[in-house]
């Protein structure tokens, strides 16, 4: 079965909203000095990194795009090995991933983000297939 993974920030959704009735699976949550203060957003923000099954990822797309801030561009990107969703208030991307994946689909996600106001090192978000399957960091000793 396909498996979405991705991050949500916390602060990214609206005042007493909530995200129920779809499966995901919470994998990490942390917080982190990431916030661009000239664009508006906090220092710190609360990530929840999580995977959702694939049969259920468009309906997380469409309900994270009516739950998702619109002011200070905030976003959400969750991807699979072959497709990626990058969701933001009232506005859905999903383009193929990878070395053959849809550029004009990340192109067009990219321009909106900047149109949105997301800076530009926060336009980041993977496109390429991971070279394992299970997570790990690598450290590489040598000469």
């Amino acid at each position: 079965m396909r498996t979405f993974s991705g991050a949500l920030l916390g602060g990214s959704l609206w005042p007493d909203t909530v995200l129920e009735g779809i499966p995901l699976t919470v994998t990490k949550i942390y917080r982190a000095a990431l916030g661009v203060a000239a664009a508006g957003q906090p220092e710190v923000w609360t990530i929840i990194e999580f995977d959702v099954p694939g049969q259920h990822a468009a309906r997380l797309a469409e309900t994270l795009s009516r739950l998702l801030r619109q002011e200070g561009g905030w976003y959400c990107d969750f991807r699979s090995a072959d497709e990626v969703f990058v969701v933001f208030s009232e506005k859905i991307f999903r383009y193929s991933r990878g070395d053959r994946g849809d550029r004009a689909g990340r192109a067009a996600a990219e321009e909106y983000a900047r149109s949105a106001g997301v800076p530009e090192a926060q336009i980041d978000w993977p496109d390429l297939p991971p070279v394992s399957s299970h997570r790990e960091s690598v450290t590489f000793a040598g000469r």
